[in-house]
């Protein structure tokens, strides 16, 4: 057991720390890709503010199972085409 984890550290060492992220599919017209829209709350920088602020990115799903409205799991990965970097790592909920 304790082998298992040593090596898993050691391939994550190598391989460097992955990003994750929480988003929102918008859309899933694509074969196998899904357009995933991140939210992040940034603090202004003289003011104070707290702002919100978006990003969309291309995400691979290799089941086409992820719908329109679903929050979804994200992992960083290597890349897959031009501009899809990110994968579906899991559906957290599906949409109502």
């Amino acid at each position: 057991m304790t082998e298992q984890i040593n090596n898993r550290a050691e391939q994550a060492a190598e391989r460097g720390d992955r990003k994750s992220r929480r988003g929102y599919v918008v859309s899933d017209k694509m074969d196998k890709t899904v357009v995933v829209q991140l939210q992040d709350n940034v603090k202004h920088s003289l003011y104070g503010k707290v702002m919100r602020r978006s990003s969309k990115v291309k995400a691979h799903d290799e089941q086409n199972a992820a719908g329109v409205g679903d929050l979804v799991l994200i992992s960083e990965t290597r890349p897959l085409s031009a501009t899809k970097r990110w994968r579906i790592v899991e559906i957290l909920e599906k949409a109502k």
